[in-house]
């Protein structure tokens, strides 16, 4: 394999707590060096005056392949990752069929061995059928690859099967991804249950239908010595319902979403699909506490929970459209413009945020620059402004409420095993 070095860019790598200009040097896929005397290299990159950093890792991807081809693929979902400057990412298992066997796990692989855009890890069912009514063969997908459980787009409801499970992946240390909602408390709504709501005549779903998942996932978490991780925070009562948890020792790490710290649910006025999601867009007091718990680590990761979705159905009716937006290719740039061009955190927070916590949660080799890790690295432009044009987009869907805004900071080269993947250098 060619030799690449990544020469003169600030090299951010928060797992080794450098934050200096640096070069790299990559060999047969795996970092050989950093600051290396001149030597000869088969390809330069000249990094001047951008970030250079671990690949990034988006521990909350849809991918809908297989069953839901309409919205997205394993080969245009990889290909948004590396435009968005992902290196490599978690797919979750709500598709048609689920994620609950070794077959789907392994067919997973494949494609995205074929696809050959970026690292695709999968994440397994908690439950067979994701229905919660009895354990997935959890020991069998572990040795298939799964990185992590989850019943996404459902919470499992069971507080035994929750317990069981909990008990369960612990024997192989692995996390449970919970999508915390009561949903006797959401049901039938479209929005966040507020002001707004009220105003617009709409069905609301409260804050309570997320808080009240995350207590007893906590408290089941702590009973069981297991590692629960919250899916998509969207209330400041969740966010200090995580705090408290942590406080107490429970073994318990976040994510938060970049709709949920850049939009609220004033949003709606307009009635556009594009602002209907799962949780939905809170207030503005919980768009502020989001924040304050990604700035003092309450919230380790930001993910996208990438929710592609054919045109034709968002375009149906407020109450009959689907939840959920398109992320992959708008999240680093809301992340910088939202984040760090505001000065609520640096460059370090947002890369451990992106690439460094979310391999650690998953327990997979990446989110590291260390000589002889993996050569995943994606280089970012931390000032260049652009307009996110949806008509561009790799991903098959085109449902982002963010088309037409001007962001600040875009990936330039996406890197994946030491092979250059995206380019705009």
């Amino acid at each position: 394999m060619a030799s690449l070095l990544v020469r003169g860019g600030r090299f951010v790598d928060p797992s080794q707590n450098i934050d200096r200009v640096a070069s790299l040097l990559l060999r047969e896929g795996v970092v050989v060096a950093i600051d290396p005397p001149d030597v000869h290299a088969d390809e330069v990159i000249d990094a001047t005056g951008m970030i250079v950093s671990p690949g990034l890792v988006d521990m909350h991807v849809h991918l809908r392949e297989p069953g839901r081809e309409e919205d997205e693929t394993i080969e245009t979902g990889t290909a948004a990752a590396i435009v968005g400057g992902f290196t490599s990412i978690a797919c979750i298992p709500n598709t048609e069929p689920p994620i609950d066997t070794q077959g789907a796990v392994e067919f997973i692989h494949q494609k995205a061995v074929r696809a050959d855009h970026c690292n695709v890890f999968v994440v397994g069912c908690v439950s067979r059928n994701r229905e919660g009514k009895e354990l997935a063969e959890i020991g069998q997908l572990v040795e298939a690859g799964a990185v992590a459980f989850s019943d996404d787009g459902a919470p499992v409801y069971d507080a035994e099967l929750m317990r069981r499970a909990f008990e369960y992946c612990l024997m192989f240390d692995k996390p449970i991804l919970a999508h915390e909602e009561v949903l006797e408390l959401s049901r039938g709504g479209v929005m966040h249950e507020g002001l707004v709501s009220l105003v617009l005549g709409l069905t609301g779903m409260p804050a309570a239908a997320e808080e009240v998942l995350i207590g007893r996932d906590a408290a089941l978490a702590e009973v069981t010595g297991g590692r629960l991780h919250v899916m998509h925070v969207s209330t400041a009562g969740g966010v200090a319902l995580v705090r408290a948890a942590k406080a107490r020792g429970v073994r318990i790490t976040a994510e938060a979403c970049p709709h949920h710290f850049t939009l609220t649910d004033e949003c709606m006025w307009g009635f556009d699909s594009n602002f209907k999601m799962s949780p939905p867009l809170r207030t503005a007091v919980d768009v502020e506490g989001v924040i304050e718990g990604i700035v003092d680590g309450t919230i380790d990761c930001i993910a996208t929970d990438h929710a592609p979705h054919a045109r034709e159905k968002k375009m149906l009716e407020l109450d009959r459209a689907p939840f959920g937006i398109l992320g992959l290719e708008t999240a680093l740039g809301l992340s910088v413009t939202r984040l760090v061009a505001t000065g609520r955190i640096g460059w370090p927070r947002l890369i451990e945020a992106m690439s460094v916590l979310p391999s650690r949660i998953l327990g997979i080799n990446r989110g590291t620059l260390r000589i002889g890790s993996i050569a995943d690295i994606t280089i970012i432009d931390p000032i260049q402004r652009w307009q996110v044009d949806v008509g561009t987009f790799k991903s098959k869907s085109v449902n982002s409420p963010f088309d037409r805004w001007t962001l600040e900071g875009r990936a330039v080269a996406t890197i994946v095993g030491g092979r250059i993947k995206h380019r705009l250098l």
